[in-house]
């Protein structure tokens, strides 16, 4: 028998494109895909990546520190927080267009600017890993590191670019606010990005320079919000083991015990499918009846129907 859902979907960065104008062509697929799931009855929620987006804007807000000396560096949750926006703009536009073209109508789109605790102690502040902006030369990367006391590493012989840390996400602050327009029927994209980043200092919040993985940013909205799925959108149909190689084997059915044996195993490599893969088990694991699927965009309605993707359970 059929039945409807709530799935916190996680977009990955192919859903959005690396511009200005891919973003706009993008977000049309990806509307199409995210609708295919609410014209079935099912409730969506929707994070994204960023990676691309905040990279520009950060780049456009240090050449702005060039072309004017008085202006004062951004900070990079600022960044976060615009490009929340931006691409929320873009996304909610291209699902209600979508919604309207199939005749669904008085289904709101909204966009929440989310904001993510982390935690000062936490050990990824300790050695930041995540690269963001430009490559800069060795000279030019010296220069920044004394001004803005920026850490920059050497990027595979690329080039120099900063580094910030991937602090795991510990409580979304507008919970409360998400939780209420999901239970309305709202059709909600938030913690983009993974989330702006902040410190709780009492009841002050504090932008931190860092990046929240999306993928465990959308594991805990989903178990915040009880959802019956989480669905990770990545570049491939399902996950494989021994990938890109003569023994490659597709996965369409593991158990969580499996799966952490798999990760256990050293089988996904760690920027790519290794946190997909952890927060799936994470939220798979968290409660009975409880389901991560990972799979490809246009594949989403398969997905969910089981006829395609990685499905990780209990």
């Amino acid at each position: 028998m059929f039945k409807t859902k709530r799935i916190v979907v996680a977009l990955g960065g192919n859903a959005l494109g690396n511009t200005l104008h891919e973003q706009m062509e993008a977000v049309k697929t990806t509307a199409s895909a995210l609708v295919d799931l609410i014209a079935e009855g099912h409730q969506v929620v929707i994070v994204h990546g960023n990676g691309p987006q905040v990279g520009m804007i950060n780049n456009a807000m240090t050449a702005l520190t060039h072309e004017d000396p008085t202006q004062s560096a951004t900070p990079f949750s600022v960044c976060g927080a615009m490009s929340q926006a931006y691409i929320g703009y873009d996304l909610q536009n291209a699902i209600r267009e979508e919604l309207a073209d199939r005749g669904i109508l008085y289904k709101p789109v909204c966009t929440i600017v989310t904001q993510v605790v982390v935690d000062k102690n936490d050990p990824a502040f300790q050695n930041p890993t995540k690269p963001i902006g430009k490559f800069l030369s060795k000279e030019d990367a010296d220069a920044v590191a004394e001004k803005y006391g920026y850490i920059m590493k050497e990027d595979a012989g690329r080039g120099y670019r900063r580094v910030v840390a991937s602090p795991k996400p510990q409580e979304i602050v507008e919970m409360d606010v998400i939780s209420a327009l999901v239970d309305s029927g709202r059709v909600v994209i938030c913690c983009g990005g993974g989330g702006i980043p902040v410190f709780r200092e009492g009841h002050k919040l504090t932008g931190a320079s860092a990046v929240i993985d999306k993928d465990f940013a959308s594991c805990l909205l989903a178990k915040e919000l009880d959802a019956d799925v989480l669905m990770i959108l990545t570049a491939v149909e399902k996950v494989a083991i021994n990938f890109r190689k003569e023994n490659e084997e597709w996965l369409t059915d593991l158990s969580v015990e499996r799966a952490k044996a798999l990760c256990e195993e050293g089988h996904f490599a760690p920027g790519s499918m290794l946190p997909k893969v952890s927060a799936a088990i994470d939220f798979a694991s968290s409660k009975p009846g409880r389901e991560a699927l990972i799979t490809l965009l246009e594949k989403a309605k398969a997905g969910v129907r089981g006829e395609t993707g990685t499905c990780i359970h209990d």
